[in-house]
Formats: C-alpha cells, structure tokens, sequence
C-alpha cells in the first residue's frame, strides 16, 4: 500500500491550495480550538457572564452579585463523501491525466463549493443574529443599507476590528456604480473594491450564498441546494471572525492503483469530508445578515 499513500500523501499539499485559494470562508478558519475535536465529535465551550456595576455603599461596602456560568455544547455533524473509478486503460490513453483532473477538479468544483454554501447558511440561520428585513437592494440603497448594519453592531458593541463584509459579487456592479470616485489618467482602472470603511471584502459567488441548503444525500441528487422554503439568496453579510467557529476534523483522500483495486482494473478515489460551524451563543450579535426579499 506504500504507492497509495505515496499519491495521497502527493495531492494533499495541492487540495489544501485549492481550499485555501477557492474557499470563501477560508478566513474565519480557526486560529484556536483547532485540536479541540481531535479523539471526540463534540467539545464543551464554557461561557460566563456577569452584571453591570451598582452603588458602593459606606456602610455596607459592595453591592452583591453572582457569577453565571454554562457550558455549550459544539457538536459535529456532517458527514459526506463520494468514491470514483476510472479505468486504466481510460486514463492511459489519455496520457494519464484523467485522474488526476478528477482528484483536483472534484476538490474546486463540488467540495469548496459546498463547504461554503453550508457555513454561510449555518450562520445565517443561527439564533441571536442581527438581521434586517430581507430586501432586494438597489444603487440608491445599498451604501445605506451596509451603513445601518455597521451601526447596528455598533449598539450591540461588536469590536469594529476582525470584521468581514461578505457581499454577493451579483452586487458588484451596483456596489461600485454606488459610490463616486474620481479616476485619473492611469492605463488601467480596476473597479472592484476590496474594502469598505475598514473592512475587508469578501466577495461570494450566489451560488454559495444562500440563508439556508439541503445536503442531498446522492442516491437521487447529489451536492446541494437551496432548501425550498428558507434558502433564500443572501445580499450580504457582516462576521465578526471571533464569533464562528468552523472545523474540519477529517479531509482525506483515498487513492487506489488499479493493482491495489480488488474491484475491478481501474484507479479509484475516495473523499471523506467531516466538518462543521458554529456561532457561540454569546456572540451571536457578531453577524448582520441582510437577505433578499
């Protein structure tokens, strides 16, 4: 087995660029917690709160209050893979680069994809959230509509650093016809913005981008979609990056010779994907999410 773990070993470094370069939500990966799951599918976050201050008395000293303190429970739960073959002959004749676009191609086109069609959605549909009413946003509303969510976290007190404006690049257009700016005589001019009043912009493809997605589970339909009554199409979203979670225990590819395949004489590939995202609790007032009607 040492050829299969030599060509697994080989296209891990290249699935990790494609992650890496095509993921969306590649920036809230964790910088902590990463290990956390390692031998368990659930850990236990504690969150502890407290009261405001009260009047300090000279005769009685401090005002009492007590300590809260809970436990949340982040558990994994999805679970998805897929298995292809292809036959010797197949990739010979064609120079040996049939399985090896399969291996590439399948991370970039279906696995990216789906990984960030499922966080946006986890998020989006997670309790605590500030949201405004879903509306289509149009050149005269859009800066105003980003303003008001930016104010609206500021009255919930979320630091104004390590906040990502996520926004649908189908608003690209508007977005930049929006706001007045002056070009001078360069030869080239590159419209599109890559931040907005101190926060970078992540620029999603719609069809990542939805308020919630069924994980089909490819007897039928294979990937996913968006869910009939509640996948609606997100116009843009503020994240605060320490208020999500997202977790990757196990992406692995598995690689078959076709002398190694007891099936039949062909190169085999399997893909287990094990991941999952969270919001904490108490940081819930971390996203703002403005879908469309």
């Amino acid at each position: 087995m040492a050829n299969n773990i030599a060509l697994a070993n080989k296209f891990l470094p290249i699935l990790d660029e494609i992650y890496k370069k095509g993921a969306a939500t590649s920036v809230f990966d964790a910088r902590v917690m990463t290990n956390a799951f390692t031998g368990v599918n659930e850990i236990k976050v504690l969150k502890v709160g407290t009261v405001g201050l009260g009047n300090y008395s000279r005769d009685t000293g401090y005002p009492k209050a007590t300590v809260t303190a809970a436990w949340e429970t982040m558990k994994l739960t999805i679970e998805r893979g897929r298995e292809f073959s292809v036959d010797r002959m197949d990739d010979e004749e064609t120079l040996g680069m049939t399985f090896g676009a399969v291996v590439g191609g399948y991370q970039r086109e279906h696995v990216v994809p789906e990984l960030d069609a499922y966080r946006f959605a986890k998020y989006a549909s997670a309790s605590g959230i500030l949201k405004a009413s879903p509306a289509t946003l149009t050149k005269e509303t859009i800066i105003g509509a980003i303003d008001d969510a930016v104010a609206k976290m500021d009255e919930a007190e979320v630091p104004r650093t390590e906040r990502v404006l996520n926004i649908s690049t189908a608003l690209q257009p508007m977005l930049n016809s929006a706001l007045a700016r002056q070009w001078g005589s360069d030869g080239t001019v590159n419209t599109i913005l890559s931040g907005y009043n101190d926060m970078p912009i992540n620029w999603v493809v719609p069809g990542r981008f939805y308020t919630g997605i069924t994980l089909n589970d490819g007897s039928s339909e294979n990937g996913f979609k968006p869910t009939d009554t509640t996948g609606k199409a997100i116009n843009f979203m503020i994240i605060h990056k320490p208020a999500v979670l997202q977790v990757v225990k196990f992406a692995l590819p598995k690689i078959f010779t076709p002398e190694e395949n007891q099936d039949k004489d062909a190169w085999k590939f399997q893909f287990r994907l094990y991941h999952d995202a969270f919001v904490y609790d108490n940081k819930a007032k971390g996203i703002y999410l403005h879908a469309q009607a």
